[in-house]
């Protein structure tokens, strides 16, 4: 397991005090994972978004990043790796919707390697290099149409995917590892439910973990 990194301790609106005071808010929102909760206060949320939103990037809220995408809200991206981590004895991790690179970046400590998928090009450049710039190297980066997934590197342990589908991509369970679980929001907006799936040698069993909002999953390059 690859140790947690420390944080950018910042001044001001990022300081450490500011981190601890949404981690604390985590916390009380419940959650439990003392590894989920050090990656939110490490992680330099204010790194992932427009320079002039800095001040409002340890704020328990989505923010937007430009090109109609967002930064998902702490609690959402402390819930989903929380959920996927819960009894996680694999390696490899495929994410749909790299975004601005933030999941990725509180999640790459965790695990071992992480396979990640985002449609827009142009966002998808600006995270690797912002990854790299955060010493974040056990991830590999493809664009592509995320309701396809990585084939080339399944079955994977575990997915987890940063945008709403209007059902369960069947490609992705196909690429999903027996015993493994996918995390997924699924429904049309204002209706989305965060799922976990779990797959079993001949079924999938799917829990409801809370409602959500997501920008939706994209079919298409």
């Amino acid at each position: 397991m690859i140790e947690p990194q420390g944080g950018i301790q910042g001044i001001g609106m990022t300081s450490k005090r500011t981190r601890d005071r949404l981690v604390q808010r985590l916390r009380e929102q419940g959650i439990r994972s003392e590894d989920v909760l050090n990656q939110i206060r490490n992680v330099p949320r204010h790194l992932f978004v427009d320079e002039a939103l800095a001040s409002r990037a340890y704020e328990d809220t989505a923010l937007p990043i430009g090109l109609g995408q967002t930064i998902s809200q702490p609690y959402v991206v402390a819930r989903m790796t929380e959920a996927l981590l819960d009894g996680f004895e694999g390696e490899t991790v495929l994410e749909i919707g790299t975004g601005c690179g933030y999941q990725t970046a509180v999640l790459a400590p965790l695990v071992k390697k992480i396979y990640t998928v985002e449609r827009i090009p142009e966002l998808l450049r600006k995270t690797r290099q912002r990854l790299r710039d955060l010493d974040i190297y056990n991830v590999q980066f493809r664009p592509g149409d995320g309701w396809e997934g990585w084939r080339k590197y399944g079955p994977y342990d575990a997915i987890i995917v940063a945008a709403a589908a209007s059902e369960i991509p069947e490609k992705l369970l196909q690429q999903l590892a027996p015993d493994g679980r996918m995390i997924i929001p699924v429904g049309p907006p204002g209706r989305q439910d965060l799922a976990m799936v779990i797959k079993k040698n001949d079924h999938c069993e799917q829990v409801s973990l809370e409602p959500v909002s997501f920008v939706p999953l994209v079919k298409g390059k």
